[in-house]
């Protein structure tokens, strides 16, 4: 893009990491890596950069650095790299957890329920007394086999029991299973607390409410009422990536992809459980782009996450969410003002409509950006 057409950059932020470790398992697995598992952003943000935290009561602190491009020496790289607050583990809100699990047929693969299983009792030991948990199950239909469960001693046990006792096999009615899982999620309702359907699945929905955009209404309308959703996917062969990263994105949730247990650790004891409490929720970034000092510039990633600038100030345009210790990194490339343009496209020059010189600070000589 030229800054002299298109000052503005705006898109929402993103944590998932999913694509990451399923791209990761496809290398390792001898595949053939399809063009539309590959996303940029998700693969940036699957590592920890230690970013400095944020200073006294601040939800997250914002650091920019600019470098040579890796790539290409003669332009330019911009970092953008957000870091959330933190709070002590005694300090979180309650949390009021329904875990939907998919025990259909095709999740009987080593990679797939068993390791839900495993992954799953990870998290249970992290929960106490103040959490409530709870399993809902679909395959050819949908049934509760775990009630709402007080993380006490025993309740853990039960849990641990229940979790024991899961087996594949049937055809997948997820679309019935997530309503189940809603309707129990708003039954248990924390008020101030965390809420929150978690869906373990290999995404092969193909009974029931299999409409990807029937689903991502209903995690849309869910998430109004502060109920969150957070997709976990499993396996490989028909594993939807499409679907699950279209209805987390929507239902003010999170995708990740498991694919081992070590994967199983890092994204239920870390990521995960920040991902429970959220800190800013609806966070867009916007950058202004000089073009005294900006010839062109392209965000690296985030296709599916770019805003119209105007949806920057309008709050009625959904965005990503932030976790405690959430980081989000993104990237520009940028080409410096009187170097050689790639071609960006666009129009040919206006005939009848001039362009204003743009009015800027008399300090911002130096400046290359602005970043809201």
């Amino acid at each position: 893009q030229r800054p002299e057409k298109n000052p503005l950059s705006t898109f929402s932020i993103d944590v998932d990491n999913a694509s990451y470790s399923n791209i990761r398992r496809m290398v390792r697995d001898g595949q053939s890596i399809p063009a539309d598992a590959v996303r940029i952003e998700e693969c940036v943000n699957a590592f920890d950069y230690a970013y400095q935290k944020p200073s006294g009561n601040d939800a997250f602190a914002v650091r920019t650095a600019l470098a040579t491009c890796p790539w290409n020496e003669r332009h330019l790289l911009v970092k953008v790299g957000i870091k959330g607050r933190e709070i002590a583990p005694g300090q979180r809100p309650a949390s009021n957890l329904v875990f939907l699990i998919d025990v259909s047929g095709s999740m009987q693969d080593s990679r797939k329920l068993p390791l839900v299983k495993e992954s799953l009792k990870l998290l249970l030991h992290q929960l106490d007394e103040r959490d409530s948990v709870s399993f809902v199950v679909y395959a050819g239909g949908q049934g509760v086999v775990l009630p709402p469960t007080k993380m006490t001693e025993s309740g853990r046990v039960a849990a641990l029991d229940a979790l024991g006792k899961l087996e594949a096999g049937g055809s997948t009615n997820g679309g019935a299973g997530i309503q189940r899982a809603y309707q129990m999620a708003r039954e248990g309702f924390i008020e101030g607390g965390v809420n929150r359907v978690i869906l373990a699945t290999d995404g092969d929905f193909n009974v029931g409410v299999t409409n990807q955009q029937q689903l991502v209404d209903l995690v849309k309308e869910r998430a109004a009422g502060h109920v969150y959703l957070s997709v976990l996917g499993f396996g490989t062969g028909n594993l939807n990536d499409s679907m699950l990263e279209a209805i987390s994105k929507d239902g003010n949730g999170n995708h990740y992809y498991i694919d081992s247990i070590r994967e199983g650790r890092k994204v239920l004891l870390q990521k995960l459980s920040g991902t429970l409490v959220t800190i800013a929720k609806d966070v867009k970034i916007q950058i202004e782009f000089n073009p005294a000092k900006v010839g062109s510039y392209r965000l690296v990633g985030y296709a599916n996450r770019v805003l119209k600038d105007e949806d920057f100030n309008n709050d009625k345009v959904d965005a990503g969410d932030i976790g405690v210790g959430h980081t989000v990194t993104a990237f520009y490339e940028i080409v410096p003002a009187g170097a050689a343009q790639p071609n960006a496209g666009g129009i040919d020059p206006l005939k009848y409509q001039k362009q204003p010189a743009a009015e800027r600070p008399a300090d911002s000589g130096e400046e290359w950006l602005t970043l809201k």
